[in-house]
């Protein structure tokens, strides 16, 4: 097989809604307040066990990987200089020389290898332990050589290394009071569920990689809070604009980042319990989402239209040769009524705060139910505890995925048979046996169509409903310069601190004026 650059591969990239080009040369100084919308005692700086937003945004803080993700989501060299395989089963990886830890201590192999290794514990509690299952051995190749083996070939493998949770600690670490990573800035304090703060690493391995001397990032979970400290100026950048706030954010001289994403709501049918079981009824019930409604009313505009298969438009593997599936009435009844689920009584459609939108999408569901005879409760659960007690148990229910860093782990995660969140209860074998067959396959056209028709299976038969992929907007003050739309989501894919800058001509604080 022909020797594979997985860090240099790729064209087509997708496009993307870009924010103004940069007039002026990015320049070094200035504090910047970060406002998140989540925060608890359990925030962590253990990269394996983060799970939640602001936890993502100090790894990229404090930590590398092995591979960054670009604005595409192609993977691109970081600690790795190179990963090359000749059968995509066994990947060399070579290190970068002279890294540096916050510590002083030199980046090894050694370093790398524990790592990796770590998330099969289960006392870590790793959020990628399914992730890292598929690597059989990992181990040193002197001390700046690694060697990974994976169980089964895959070609899409740097992606998965480009994971957050895979970010590379020092050998040996099991205390995570504070941050000890090689990333462009230090841990300077960390009070969980409260406030973090950084500040740049003057020995970072990369020249351009941190423009601004601090970071301070707060939790602001209430909506309403999070925007007014932005108006206010408390803080200088926000995660998670709400789309009904953007005309006023923008009118007061905010800026807004539009980043269309991979990440959805869905509306997920169980095809091994209740009517789901039922093919017609799948179908029917895809037939009553009125997306364009939902596009205006639940997101107003702020999304693309999806169309029951989890790539996005902007994915260089989206199939473009689907037909959509519509808003028809008369055809959900026929099918409905074909089967005599309009004289039924139907579990509730389980939602939640918890699934964004969720509630509001059920609720115009039912409406749409209700116009040709079909009778749809709405239960709201609470979001406290949703994705461990509700998500996935019952057999009508919402769930969310945010954007993957590969089709193939979109795939992997959410829909072969073995899936941990295959929602739905899908099972094909077709679909499993193509994914194995696109992992191994290097010609990129022909994995495309693999693809394609991967989609076009999760399309016809799966019970999930995609019906729009959600644009991600953060809202900054216009002394912030150098964001710009990222697929992997807000916030740059949580990556914005390494590419910021702050215009002093703006009024920017001064580095001085940091909280100590």
């Amino acid at each position: 097989m022909m020797k594979h650059g997985a860090l240099l591969a790729v064209a087509g990239g997708a496009a993307l809604r870009s924010c103004p080009a940069r007039a002026v040369q990015p320049v070094r100084g200035g504090h910047v307040r970060v406002a998140s919308t989540t925060g608890s005692l359990s925030d962590t700086l253990d990269p394996a066990r983060e799970s939640m937003v602001t936890d993502y945004i100090r790894s990229a803080m404090f930590y590398d990987g092995l591979v960054m993700l670009d604005e595409a989501l192609v993977p691109r060299p970081a600690l790795a200089e190179r990963i090359e395989s000749d059968d995509f089963r066994t990947w060399t990886l070579r290190l970068r020389s002279g890294v540096q830890f916050h510590d002083g201590a030199t980046l090894t192999s050694a370093d790398v290898v524990y790592s990796l290794l770590r998330h099969r514990d289960p006392l870590v509690a790793s959020q990628v332990r399914f992730q890292a299952a598929a690597m059989r051995s990992v181990r040193t190749d002197g001390p700046l050589g690694v060697i990974i083996e994976l169980c089964e070939p895959n070609i899409s493998f740097p992606s998965v290394l480009g994971m957050s949770n895979f970010a590379i600690i020092r050998n040996g670490t099991k205390n995570f009071e504070t941050a000890n990573g090689t990333g462009p800035f230090r841990c300077a304090a960390f009070q969980p569920g409260i406030r973090s703060l950084a500040v740049r690493n003057p020995d970072f391995w990369k020249s351009d990689g941190a423009w601004v001397d601090s970071l301070e990032v707060i939790s602001i979970s209430d909506d309403m809070a999070r925007h007014n400290a932005l108006l206010s100026g408390d803080v200088d950048i926000i995660a998670e604009v709400n789309p009904r706030l953007v005309a006023l954010l923008r009118q007061r001289g905010m800026g807004v980042m539009e980043s269309p994403t991979g990440t959805y709501t869905d509306f997920a049918m169980r095809q091994d319990i209740g009517p789901g079981k039922n093919a017609d009824f799948v179908q029917a019930i895809k037939h009553l989402f009125n997306r364009d409604q939902i596009a205006d009313s639940v997101w107003l505009g702020f999304c693309r239209l999806g169309n029951d298969q989890p790539l996005p438009p902007e994915d260089r593997y989206y199939n473009h040769d689907l037909p959509q599936t519509t808003f028809d009435p008369d055809r959900a009844k026929w099918l409905l009524n074909k089967n005599g689920f309009l004289h039924q009584d139907l579990p509730p459609l389980i939602c939640s705060p918890a699934a964004n939108a969720s509630v509001d999408i059920a609720v115009l569901l039912q409406n749409e139910a209700s116009r040709i005879g079909l009778r749809l409760d709405v239960r709201r659960m609470p979001a406290d505890g949703y994705w461990s007690q509700s998500w996935m148990h019952f057999p009508l229910g919402f769930g969310n995925l945010n954007a993957s860093v590969s089709a193939d782990m979109t795939f992997s995660v959410a829909f072969a048979s073995a899936a941990p969140w295959n929602e739905s209860h899908w099972r094909s074998p077709h679909f499993d046996e193509l994914l194995t067959l696109s992992r191994r396959e290097a010609d990129e056209e022909k994995r495309k169509a693999i693809y394609y028709e991967m989609q076009t299976l999760i399309h016809n038969e799966s019970g999930l409903c995609i019906p729009n992929f959600i644009t991600s907007l953060d809202g900054y003050h216009q002394r912030i310069k150098g964001l710009h739309p990222y697929l992997g989501g807000h916030l740059m894919g949580n990556n914005f601190s390494r590419f910021i800058w702050v215009d002093d001509g703006a009024g920017a604080r001064p580095a001085e004026s940091a909280p100590a």
